[in-house]
């Protein structure tokens, strides 16, 4: 036998309960309206001019799996179903899915590397107008060599977090 769901606002749950009560309940009034519906003849249904901008997914897990979903979405922070769409965006996007945590992380990354960039560059701009050769450029080499390696480092530890995150998302 097939079952049918259907989400209501508690008022409305509220008064059809009582106007199934004179009926036999609420399941024996459904089955009478669905009865009806089903033998009258329905006007053909209307394509919908516009597809909807989402929809729906319900999954129906077993008390294992909701419990190592749970889990899995917990130990990353985020709720379950936060979890089951960012692995289904992953493997459709190819994309990582970043939880808030490691998306502040990576701000901060961000952050890091335009200053880094914005110190290079003066110092770019120093050594294109140095005029005198010494000591001075020579600071200035060795400044410039230190960010050089410093920003790797960052882009280093960058790549590895973005390897990181995909293959969390992805098989294993």
């Amino acid at each position: 036998m097939d079952r049918l769901t259907v989400r209501l606002p508690p008022d409305l749950a509220r008064r059809f309960d009582a106007a199934a009560a004179g009926h036999g309940g609420r399941s024996r009034l459904l089955r009478r309206l669905i009865e009806g519906a089903a033998q009258a003849s329905l006007p053909a249904a209307e394509t919908p001019s516009v597809s909807p901008s989402s929809g729906k997914l319900t999954l129906r897990l077993g008390v294992d799996d909701l419990a190592v979903l749970e889990a899995a979405a917990a130990h990353a922070g985020l709720s379950r179903t936060q979890w089951a769409v960012a692995l289904i965006r992953r493997r459709l996007h190819g994309r990582p899915q970043l939880a808030p945590s490691d998306a502040v992380a990576f701000i901060g990354v961000q952050r890091e590397l335009r200053r880094i960039g914005v110190n290079v560059n003066q110092i770019a701009r120093a050594l294109n107008t140095a005029v005198l050769e010494g000591r001075v450029l020579d600071l200035e080499l060795v400044q410039l060599d230190a960010f050089v390696t410093e920003i790797r480092g960052h882009l280093s530890g960058l790549q590895a977090a973005f390897r990181g995150n995909l293959d969390y998302w992805s098989d294993r």
